[in-house]
């Protein structure tokens, strides 16, 4: 059966001065979370969570996939992009690494955002009121710099013991005056081949 969801929220924090200076282009950040029942919750050890992953990933990635995109005012309005989990805590890490690290539920803002690096992730257990923290990167570049960001915030009253908490994250911009360069710099600097980062 599909995911039990109990609430979905949505995070839009714009920063507009870092470092005291104005941002000549503001940082836009937006979050979308959903909080779930653990699927596997009172089992005990499930050895085959394939069954639960093809049942509610995929609506999952769908739903949140939406909110992100409303948010954004479109799919080619993002340009750094993450995923999170966070199970509660009579869960295990897998169960919410089940959730986010597949196909079925990423490639739904994979393909909206048209998107070809991978979604950068992080998936943990906690109580409520745990951090989220989501990472991002550039959707096309993996070597920008830029678009090295992590959303954080946390929901109150989730998770509970026996959910799930699921989110998708998405900026609009990057770092106001980043200044430290792309991974392309550093690997010239070292000898290696752009094209081919494990050469000399």
């Amino acid at each position: 059966m599909p995911a039990e969801i109990r609430k979905t929220l949505l995070h839009v924090e714009t920063t507009l001065i870092e470092g005291g200076k104005p941002a000549e282009k503001p940082l836009k950040m937006i979050a979308a979370i959903a909080v779930i029942r653990n699927p596997w919750a009172g089992r005990g050890f499930v050895e085959d969570l394939s069954p639960e992953i093809r049942d509610c990933a995929s609506g999952l990635g769908s739903l949140l996939t939406g909110m992100i995109l409303d948010a954004a005012g479109g799919g080619d309005q993002v340009e750094g992009y993450g995923k999170a989990g966070i199970v509660g805590l009579n869960g295990e890490v897998e169960h919410a690494s089940a959730l986010i690290h597949t196909l079925h539920f990423g490639n739904h803002y994979r393909n909206a955002v048209g998107a070809k690096s991978y979604l950068s992730f992080c998936n943990t257990r906690g109580p409520a009121n745990a951090p989220l923290m989501i990472p991002l990167m550039d959707k096309n570049d993996g070597g920008r710099r830029s678009h090295y960001l992590t959303i954080q915030t946390a929901v109150a009253d989730a998770p509970a013991s026996d959910e799930i908490l699921i989110a998708l994250g998405a900026s609009i911009g990057g770092r106001p005056h980043h200044r430290i360069g792309d991974r392309y710099q550093d690997l010239k600097e070292l000898g290696h081949d752009v094209d081919n980062p494990a050469s000399i």
